[in-house]
């Protein structure tokens, strides 16, 4: 069964790259980013540190809104990202679906696409499930 969850606004360094959540429920997270030149590497596509990041943010976000009832917050453990074709100008799309939830990690796939709809990266997140810090 899915939840909507209430969108949360977005801050810190999601902010400054652009991340928009445009869905979230229980184990799924929509998001886009437009594209801008700030966001491009020396040869004008999107660096892939921002795939990474907005893998590493959706993931960790899905998480956190099912776990921080318990007291519990979530934190990227691991990032494995594949570039598949590169995205160069519009929106970057990208779901997020919850793959596995254990006590202390979920797993999660993210892809990301074009405005064409073309599978551009796949990423595999692990992410930790800690006691929030006291405070």
């Amino acid at each position: 069964m899915s939840t909507q969850h209430e969108f949360r606004a977005v801050t810190g360094f999601d902010a400054h790259y652009g991340l928009e959540l445009v869905a979230l429920e229980d184990g799924l997270v929509r998001a886009e980013v437009p594209v801008r030149s700030e966001l491009h590497q020396p040869f004008g596509l999107v660096h892939g540190g921002v795939f990474a990041s907005i893998a590493e943010s959706l993931a960790s976000i899905g998480t956190y809104v099912a776990v921080e009832s318990q007291g519990m917050i979530a934190v990227g453990l691991a990032n494995q990202t594949s570039f598949l074709r590169p995205i160069t100008e519009g929106t970057i799309h990208a779901v997020a679906r919850a793959r596995h939830r254990g006590r202390t990690t979920w797993v999660w796939d993210v892809e990301i696409s074009d405005d064409d709809d073309r599978l551009c990266v796949l990423t595999r997140m692990t992410i930790a499930v800690r006691a929030a810090p006291a405070g």
